[in-house]
């Protein structure tokens, strides 16, 4: 049994380089960068009126002022200010020649036909200067972000439309035991419904990972062995959950050991997620996942995600807030790290209560996640805490 930190450092220091492809920026959300975006403009790419106002000239604006034409966004101005004079501009047009600020429309009154007359005591500039955010030649992206909606924003901006990211890993699940059952399936006596497939494939699918699912190994050397083999040669990382404790029907290790996976680590001081099996085959990962579904929903938030980030190019930062604990909290035992699902309210933190690592409702209620080290038994309140959003 290692310690969570150096399985966490095998498992990423096992990822091997991405390749990269192209693809559309329609398809680019939860993807990886590979190369840098520069942008192939100024932005603005001219002085821009952040009002609706009028151009004007700062000198000016004790006099009364001639409105020399309307200049709507989109439409150049025909006409450069001098003084005495002033033109109407709408947000987002571009700031006629001549003109140095551009007073609100509503600090402004009429004073005749075509004149107007600015009536507060002052003003500010009210431009956007061109490239003030950004020039010609400037990286707006760097190889390596994750791409959310708001890189999907600055790419369209700089006009690259088939962004260059890493590619995706394949990832497979299967599930073991011969007491589960599908979903849609009603359970008989001692059966159960299989929640871990549809749960991984949703902890990838909230990385834009689409999972392929291989179905249900039953606790037979045979079958497991075969699914596993099917899995590993179509997918780069295979997830499998159950099967990986030390009883008479667990049979994960002798199926990776018949199909040459060198075993990386079998088991982690970490509750939830002791019986944890990393393996490596010639072009695959495997991840041996425990079978309750708090311990495989925990370990692959703390292992398997980072992992497969890197995969993609990326380093993965889970969010982290610091805060007071609410209420004490203990545990009597404390040779393993431990990981507790809490709720956050009115600022500080509260763990979830549960009854083990079947007990998957309680995720439900949680905010995150926070960390009793080894050897810690207590979290006294008001101690402070790192919640690890989940």
């Amino acid at each position: 049994m290692i310690s969570f930190e150096e399985a966490y450092q095998q498992v990423i220091r096992s990822a091997r380089a991405p390749a990269s492809e192209h693809i559309q920026l329609s398809d680019a959300l939860h993807r990886i960068l590979a190369a840098q975006v520069v942008s192939d403009t100024d932005m603005p790419p001219f002085n821009k009126s952040a009002v609706d106002g009028y151009a004007c000239r700062r000198n000016d604006l004790a006099k009364e002022l001639e409105c020399m034409e309307t200049i709507p966004a989109g439409v150049a101005p025909r006409i450069d200010i001098q003084p005495g004079q002033c033109s109407r501009i709408m947000t987002g047009s571009i700031v006629p020649e001549g003109a140095d600020m551009v007073v609100m429309v509503e600090d402004t009154v009429t004073t005749g036909e075509g004149k107007i007359r600015f009536v507060k005591e002052r003003s500010a500039t009210n431009i956007c200067y061109c490239a003030e955010d950004i020039r010609k030649g400037d990286v707006v992206l760097f190889p390596g972000s994750l791409i959310r909606p708001q890189e999907i924003a600055v790419m369209a901006s700089v006009g690259t439309i088939r962004p260059e990211v890493y590619r995706q890993p394949r990832v497979g699940v299967i599930s073991t035991g011969d007491e589960l059952v599908e979903p849609g399936v009603t359970p008989k006596w001692s059966q159960i419904r299989n929640s871990n497939a549809s749960q991984l494939l949703a902890q990838l699918a909230a990385m834009g990972i689409r999972g392929s699912y291989y179905g249900i190994a039953r606790d037979e050397m045979g079958s497991l062995r075969d699914l596993l083999d099917e899995a590993m040669r179509s997918c780069d990382v295979t997830l499998v959950t159950g099967g990986v404790s030390m009883g008479d029907y667990d049979y994960v290790a002798g199926a990776l050991e018949q199909l040459k996976v060198k075993i990386i680590f079998h088991s982690i001081a970490v509750q939830p997620g002791r019986p944890t099996v990393f393996g490596m085959g010639e072009r695959t990962y495997i991840f041996g996942l425990p079978g309750n579904p708090l311990s495989s929903f925990v370990i692959f938030e703390l292992l398997v995600k980072p992992m497969l980030y890197k995969l993609m190019g990326h380093e993965h930062l889970p969010i982290l807030n610091r805060l007071p604990m609410g209420i004490a909290h203990s545990r009597k035992r404390s040779d393993r790290k431990s990981f507790i699902p809490v709720m956050v309210r009115d600022g500080k933190v509260i763990p979830v209560t549960y009854h083990g690592s079947a007990h998957i409702h309680s995720y439900v209620h949680a905010d995150g996640i926070i960390a009793m080290e080894v050897g810690q038994t207590r979290l006294n309140e008001g101690e402070l805490v790192d919640v690890r959003q989940i």
